[in-house]
């Protein structure tokens, strides 16, 4: 197996997991899995390659009189990560990358929202990912749409801060350190 392909689908799924993982709050609201989505950029030899995270679920705690007061949590499976072949989705569940054996899941639970302007907010929280997790701060822009309320951001993270790409993989000449996790989560409004 080509080791590059299996690099690119490693490295986008360790990044896409991160963005989209919040605390399940009292009186959350499921994420609306069908109108959602999650996905991870990654660089292999300088060559932008993308990934998505198929299966995933969250729940969102939103009135958007008391942003501050936003909580979440969203959890993504891993072995639900495609990059388009499914001998390369095989290879970055290995523990080389994912090591989804062990670490099926990967969350992001908020620990506090703080407003950025009209429709915008960070998120700080944790992000847990191969059972390393590291606190950080995501952008997020909310906007009502069709009942629901969409929340989206894009958040650059460092794969190597989690472990994904052991060994020869740590090397960041062939996949690059960066990873950049873009969400859009609709939420049903008013539940």
């Amino acid at each position: 197996m080509n080791k590059s392909v299996i690099a690119r689908g490693a490295v986008a799924l360790a990044f896409a997991i991160p963005a989209f993982a919040f605390v399940q709050p009292a009186g959350a609201t499921p994420v609306d899995a069908a109108k959602s989505s999650v996905s991870a950029t990654f660089k292999q030899m300088g060559v932008p390659v993308d990934g998505a995270f198929r299966k995933f679920t969250g729940d969102v705690s939103y009135d958007p009189a008391k942003p501050a007061e936003a909580k979440a949590r969203i959890d993504i499976d891993i072995s639900g990560f495609d990059i388009g072949d499914p001998e390369y989705n095989k290879e970055v569940l290995k523990k080389e990358w994912f090591n989804a054996a062990q670490y099926p899941k990967a969350s992001f639970v908020t620990t506090a929202v703080k407003p950025a302007g009209a429709g915008k907010f960070d998120a700080t929280g944790t992000l847990t990912i191969k059972g390393k997790t590291q606190t950080l701060t995501v952008p997020v822009t909310v906007a009502p749409a069709a009942g629901a309320n969409v929340f989206s951001g894009a958040l650059p993270i460092k794969r190597l801060a989690y472990d994904i790409g052991e060994g020869d993989w740590k090397d960041t000449g062939m996949v690059a350190d960066e990873v950049v996790i873009k969400f859009k989560l609709a939420v049903p409004a008013g539940k």
